[in-house]
């Protein structure tokens, strides 16, 4: 009886043991995650491709899987996680997981209503515009869509996300725009953001005031946004903000205020923005910060030295700023070598004098520094070497002298070495092959020699960037096209001694910029020259070669991406070449091409300067060359064989500087609608067959510097302006026409620009070819020099170069007739005067002697009467002086330069 109480006891304490340890059992192994959460996420998993592709990428929802017939626990997936609570899923992290494809607002994404946390950066998705849905999500806290190549205007529902404290939207993609709703709307809207980071998103407008009342705000990133006015100098003194980066906002101007004691400031990234005044004293204030980037600002002043307490700075850049120094040496920042926690420095162009500082060994974690475009001298200090962790060398653009030291050779660990323009002599050596993780290597324009084998540099398998350009080397490329080479994306083997194009560019498919100019190769462009890096080339230069022309001539040339080709003084013959639609500076001048210009030239929207000068091309042109105005700013066909009329399509926005095209055939008058070229500078029309007025309309080109219209037949009087114009002109030239009528004198009342120029500073006339590329710094883009040719002391000079202080009236060869007015002598700064062959008559006015600057003054073949001036014996400058045949009298001044004349007409 005992017995069988105790059992009954026994299975009932059993029991209830068992039954919770069963319902433990099997709720552990229940699913936590709703059904309509896990359909949601695998479907927003479906609808993109993973592209492993991506740098580095890990595809998180590869392992997400729902087995049917069954509940999947996505709370378990990676990237998932769930309250612990509710089972909602409250955070999303896909960050960089290869995901590719469009978001729509369609996307079960949106269903995720708990979210808090929702992180896609470090994807592609396709340029899609942010759905209006997720404005659903209106629990989110933090949203991280930085990265993910999105586009379009930021929709309006982002504003129900009132709860967000962090928000990234940076480097999206290019097109994502914050116009309408603005900036301004979502700072209203987000004001209690501890992070804020909208970089390279288009928002185009001022910063809003109310950012300064931000008080939680810690990170604001608003690199590349197109900021306008002044950025407000409150958000500075934000008690948390850690970091702050205006960066590349070239409108957004600025300046520092005086730093709090107690600031937070760990990150200070002003670079590439208008920030203008002094650094302030208080500097040293910021007791935590850890970079100071202010690269391409307008800081003047002093450099506060307590700059020197910031003990915990890693990286500092001070480059291309306008500071001033009691002594420009180097040696003054010596306070730097005690900040040795610095791993990146820069103090490029802040002209600084002497060697290279021997407090740079004391930075013992120095990876990068740049010492660039200074006046530095002496030997590159083999000391460098025990920088154990220097990676990049930038010691570009000084006057550093002597041999590379032997040391570097041995330096492993470097990555670039950039030494280019400087006056470095010696040879380079063989083992340079040892700097296995060489990645640039940039020696142009030293005084380098000797011969050097192509082989040792292409040993070094991560060289992308290499310029050796412009010294005195021979660069030997015995090198087997089968041979295992870098691939390279810069190339720059200018004067080189180059006899043929070097074989082992055949592998070469990933080349953006290539120059191969000042060389001697020879005969054809092979094919395979044709054919490489057609989808990345962006950059060719084989000017000052001896080509002759295409192995197989291409109808067009196939480099897709091609913005600059340069095929200038060659021996090219044959028809003319079209480039590719993508080309903005084409220029094959000084060759031996023939026929005509093809139609097709103007589908080149992009163009923007064409260079066609010195060949034999003929025919008309197309007429809808003018159509390029909106791109085209340099034209120069000189020296060709075209006919008809000048292009005269030329429409509003014109962007025309220069317009060239003497010594051809055009005939027909000058196209008026070049008046809608408001930027136009240079414009010759000289040794055509244009017969027309003057066109005094030209006076509103307030940018025209110099005139030619030499040899032509223009006719008729100059009338006298309705109104002031040619306020810049400098050089007119209106020689070999048929011009009738007194000299123009109200025009030498307005013709300002030829009364006073600022000689200090010889310039010339040139626009720059330079590219927005990042591989600028290292291809030598160089400049376009406006060039013309004018008769100067009775011969024919070619000005390949114009200086700018060049003032010049030539009137010569024409039926003027009257006096020489008095109020030329107001030009003071004339450097040419020729009225020679015409009718003028009467006495030459004294008032010539003002012409201090004058060179050469020709007045021959007139009919002027009198004695000459004793006054123009103050013509200190004068080389060149003509009275002959008229009708003057009497002795030549004497004294000055008339000395060196003989005395009698």
């Amino acid at each position: 009886m005992e017995s069988s109480i105790y059992v009954c006891l026994l299975s009932i304490l059993l029991f209830c043991h068992i039954i919770p340890f069963t319902r433990s059992f099997n709720s552990s192994f229940q699913s936590r995650c709703h059904d309509d959460e896990s359909s949601a996420l695998f479907q927003f998993k479906e609808s993109f491709i993973i592209d492993n592709t991506f740098d580095d990428c890990y595809p998180k929802v590869e392992s997400w899987k729902l087995v049917k017939g069954e509940r999947g626990d996505c709370c378990s997936w990676d990237g998932v996680q769930c309250d612990e609570e509710t089972n909602h899923v409250i955070s999303l992290n896909l960050a960089n997981s290869c995901l590719y494809g469009s978001i729509n607002s369609n996307n079960t994404l949106f269903r995720l209503v708990h979210l808090h946390s929702l992180n896609l950066a470090w994807n592609d998705f396709n340029l899609s515009q942010i759905p209006s849905q997720v404005g659903r999500l209106s629990r989110l806290t933090h949203l991280n869509l930085s990265f993910s190549g999105l586009s379009g205007q930021i929709p309006q529902q982002i504003f129900n996300l009132s709860r967000l404290i962090s928000l990234d939207l940076s480097l999206c993609g290019y097109g994502l725009k914050l116009h309408n709703p603005s900036f301004k709307d979502l700072v209203q809207h987000f004001t209690n953001l501890k992070v804020l980071h909208l970089s390279s998103m288009n928002i185009s407008s001022k910063v809003p005031e109310l950012l300064a009342n931000f008080s939680s705000l810690e990170s604001l990133r608003l690199s590349g946004c197109a900021l306008q006015g002044e950025f407000p100098v409150g958000i500075f003194q934000l008690p948390n903000l850690k970091i702050l980066d205006l960066s590349y906002n070239p409108d957004l101007k600025g300046y520092l205020p005086p730093f709090q004691l107690k600031s937070a400031l760990k990150s200070l990234i002003l670079s590439e923005s208008n920030f203008v005044g002094e650094l302030p004293s208080s500097f040293g204030n910021l007791a935590y910060l850890e970079e100071l980037d202010i690269y391409r600002c307008n800081f003047t002043g002093k450099i506060p030295y307590s700059l020197c307490n910031l003990d915990k700075l890693v990286y500092l850049d001070l480059s291309f700023n306008h500071f001033s120094f009691h002594s420009p040496s180097i040696s003054s920042f010596s306070w730097i070598g005690n900040l040795t926690k610095i791993t990146t420095l820069g103090l490029a162009d802040l002209n600084l004098k002497g060697e290279i500082p021997s407090w740079l060994v004391n930075l013992t974690q120095l990876s990068e520094v740049n010492l660039g475009y200074n006046q530095l001298t002496g030997p590159i200090p083999s000391s460098l070497a025990k920088l154990s962790k220097l990676k990049y060398v930038y010691f570009w653009n000084n006057q550093l002298s002597g041999q590379i030291p032997f040391q570097i050779y041995n330096f492993t660990s470097l990555s670039g070495l950039i030494l280019s323009s400087n006056e470095l002599q010696g040879s380079i050596r063989s083992n340079i092959s040892q700097l296995k993780n060489l990645e640039i290597l940039d020696l142009r324009s030293n005084n380098l020699v000797g011969s050097v084998e192509l082989s040792s540099f292409l040993q070094l398998k991560k060289l992308t960037i290499l310029t050796l350009s412009f010294n005195s080397l021979t660069l030997i490329t015995k090198t087997s096209t089968n041979a295992s080479t870098p691939d390279f994306l810069v190339l720059g083997l200018a004067f080189c001694n180059l006899t043929e194009f070097p074989r082992f560019l055949h592998n070469q498919d990933m080349l953006e910029s290539l120059d191969l100019s000042s060389n001697n190769i020879k005969g054809e462009i092979p094919s395979w020259m044709c054919s490489i890096s057609t989808n990345s080339l962006d950059y060719l230069n084989v000017s000052h070669n001896l080509l002759t022309g295409f192995e197989k001539d291409p109808a067009v040339l196939q480099w897709a991406k091609i913005r600059i080709l340069d095929l200038r003084y060659n021996r090219l013959h044959g028809s003319f070449p079209l480039p590719p639609q993508s080309t903005s500076s084409y220029r094959i001048s000084h060759n031996k091409l023939v026929g005509k210009v093809s139609a097709l030239l103007c589908n080149l929207s992009a163009l923007e300067t064409l260079d066609l000068s010195f060949n034999n091309l003929s025919g008309r042109l197309p007429h809808c060359l003018g159509n390029l105005g909106d791109s085209l700013s340099l034209l120069d066909l000189r020296r060709n064989n075209f006919n008809g009329s000048v292009p005269s399509t030329w429409r509003n926005g014109c962007k025309l500087k220069m317009i060239s095209i003497s010594y051809n055939q055009f005939q027909g008058q000058v196209p008026r609608s070049l008046a809608k070229c408001s930027s136009l500078e240079l414009i010759d029309f000289g040794n055509n067959h244009i017969i027309d007025s003057f066109p005094s309309w030209f006076r509103n080109l307030e940018k025209l510097r110099i005139l030619i219209l030499r040899s032509n037949g223009f006719f008729g009087l100059i009338d006298r302006p309705q109104t002031k114009g040619f306020s810049n002109l400098r050089v007119i030239d209106l020689s070999h026409n048929n011009f009738t009528g007194k000299l123009p004198s109200t025009y030498f009342e307005i013709w300002d620009a030829m009364k006073v120029i600022n000689a200090s500073l010889m310039t010339y006339m040139e626009d720059s070819m330079w590219s927005d590329d990042w591989h600028y710094p290292f291809t030598n883009y160089g400049q376009y020099d406006y060039s013309m040719l004018m008769y100067n002391k009775g011969l024919e000079l070619e000005y390949r170069k114009i200086p700018s202080i060049l003032t010049a009236i030539d009137f010569s060869y024409n039926k003027f007739e009257g006096e020489i007015p008095d109020i030329i002598g107001n030009l003071q700064q004339l450097y040419l005067l020729n009225l020679s062959n015409n009718l003028l008559n009467g006495h030459i006015p004294s008032s010539l002697a003002n012409l201090t600057e004058l060179e050469c003054l020709d007045l021959s073949r007139n009919m002027l009467s009198g004695k000459l001036p004793p006054e123009q014996s103050k013509l200190t400058f004068l080389s060149s002086f003509n009275v002959s045949y008229n009708q003057l009298e009497g002795p030549i001044p004497r004294g000055n330069q008339f000395d060196t004349f003989e005395q009698s007409i």
